[in-house]
């Protein structure tokens, strides 16, 4: 039995990925599992004329509101030790010549009978990660 909250987190996920895929984006994983840990969404964009990949390791926020903050911002330096260390698990096991890799949140805002997003490329740098 999912909780309200894990249900909205379902839901927004779905939503981000959806988005995504409309601006040329293939998913790779979705929820790859480290432990306790977990990416949301892995997904790549291979430009035209081009054979490398950029992979991105997609954090999905959802709320009903921006009152605390937007989704992008509730993304801390703990939660992105945590990406880092469960998108390090998954290019271990994943890794093809020339990619690139970066980490991105998606902000997903349900409430009022509309959805909004919230995409922040590049949303963070780890200087240990690579």
């Amino acid at each position: 039995m999912l909780t309200d909250r894990q249900e909205l987190g379902i839901k927004g996920e779905w939503i981000a990925e959806r988005w995504l895929k409309l601006r040329g984006w293939a998913i790779l994983d979705r929820r790859f599992r480290d432990g306790h840990r977990d990416l949301d969404l892995v997904a790549c964009k291979i430009e035209a004329g081009k054979s490398d990949r950029l992979v991105a390791f997609v954090e999905v926020r959802t709320r009903f509101s921006t009152d605390f903050g937007t989704p992008a911002e509730t993304v801390g330096w703990k939660k992105q030790r945590e990406l880092a260390r469960s998108a390090r698990k998954w290019i271990s096991s994943n890794r093809r010549s020339g990619d690139t890799y970066r980490f991105d949140v998606v902000g997903v805002i349900v409430g009022g009978g509309s959805v909004q997003i919230q995409y922040v490329p590049d949303a963070f740098w780890l200087r240990q990660f690579g």
